[in-house]
């Protein structure tokens, strides 16, 4: 790899780590369409490499989380485990699914629907989550074993459904407060990014030195991110980024079907 290459995969990660920070969830769901569109990897090889690349944003945001005490363990616990489980099956799944990309494409381009409804709708609603409200996140123990298994085979699957769906679901569904929500998210998500990882080394489908770079670029950026957070209205954030990814929505679904015709 050329060092103009391993600069934009830096600069990627940042500004994938960036907006992650800014909207309080992981940057998968930005690298990843970056590495398949703007850079040109295969779809597999982008999940890939784009789940590989979150662990180091996962392990970093997670410590930082728990210095904070914004992490609700118990909660974290339920979910990590089950995700796991939730990881494996998906990753099974995404092993028999790589001959087949088309199905990958259309799976993909239905989670970014629903990441771009939701940003849109809280965009232009100017919406925000709301002040934190208390310290724990309430719910039963069953409700949070689904949410970790649902959530761990979209990883294990497509590389990403981390902080996207964890952190709204903490929050509207189970009505934690957003920091808490942020943390007990990432806790939680570290061990599923580790393992659906793992099995993608395994399957030969990372670019290590992709991952490296981005997952370095995204420690970085979710600094920056964190920083912004007073200066830049989330709204904004969320309404052109919903633009977007609709867009990624759709291109993914529109690829996915022109294969299966």
């Amino acid at each position: 790899m050329d060092v103009l290459s391993s600069l934009l995969l830096l600069t990627a990660g940042i500004i994938a780590g960036t907006f992650g920070g800014l909207l309080g969830v992981g940057g998968g769901f930005i690298m990843l369409p970056l590495l398949n569109f703007v850079f040109g990897y295969p779809l597999n090889l982008a999940i890939g490499t784009s789940i590989t690349a979150v662990t180091f944003t996962a392990i970093s945001g997670t410590l930082g989380h728990l210095r904070l005490r914004n992490v609700d363990l118990s909660t974290a616990k339920i979910v990590s485990a089950f995700g796991v489980l939730g990881a494996i099956a998906g990753s099974g799944a995404f092993f028999l699914l790589t001959e087949k990309i088309w199905i990958l494409e259309i799976f993909m381009g239905i989670a970014f629907i629903y990441t771009s409804l939701r940003m849109i709708y809280e965009g232009l609603k100017r919406e925000g989550m709301g002040e934190d409200k208390k310290s724990s996140i309430s719910g039963s123990k069953i409700s949070k074993s689904i949410l970790g298994f649902s959530v761990g085979i979209l990883t294990g699957l497509l590389g990403i459904g981390g902080g996207f769906i964890l952190v709204p679901s903490f929050v509207y569904l189970f009505c934690s407060g957003v920091k808490i929500a942020v943390g007990t998210s990432m806790a939680s998500f570290l061990s599923m990014a580790i393992v659906s990882s793992a099995f993608k080394l395994y399957q030969g489908v990372v670019d290590v030195i992709a991952a490296l770079l981005l997952g370095s670029g995204t420690v970085i950026g979710a600094q920056l991110g964190t920083k912004l957070i007073s200066k830049i209205p989330s709204w904004i954030v969320k309404a052109v980024f919903g633009f977007v990814f609709l867009y990624v929505s759709l291109r993914f679904l529109w690829s996915g079907f022109l294969a299966l015709g």
